[in-house]
């Protein structure tokens, strides 16, 4: 019942559901997810850090980029359940429309300046 909850708890913020309506449409850096989101960069962290605990996100390092993505579930039947889910969740939710309408026009080279 632990990681249910863990995972339940994760996806009970709406900026993290939006994270993670992002990262189905492309793997994003936090200064990317900070653009989109309009939130400050120690806020997107945090968040990041939660659905990590929770098994809903990975991260990999490629040069001086973190890139954050859904993970595949392996882990956790939860994970696994929900992110299937998900995929068919919200898409005709307006500011989950809006947000991912704005998703091509956020690079990483233009937001965050490295």
């Amino acid at each position: 019942m632990k990681d249910f909850i863990k995972v339940m708890k994760a996806v009970s913020d709406t900026n993290r559901v939006k994270i993670l309506k992002m990262l189905q449409h492309k793997v994003m850096c936090v200064c990317e997810i900070q653009a989109a989101l309009e939130i400050a960069q120690p806020t997107v962290s945090k968040h990041l850090k939660i659905l990590e605990d929770a098994g809903l996100v990975s991260f990999k390092k490629d040069g001086v980029w973190v890139d954050y993505y859904l993970t595949d579930g392996a882990n956790s039947p939860y994970v696994a359940s929900f992110l299937g889910n998900l995929r068919h969740w919200l898409e005709e939710e307006p500011e989950v429309v809006e947000l991912v309408k704005r998703l091509p026009g956020i690079r990483r080279e233009d937001v965050c300046k490295k």
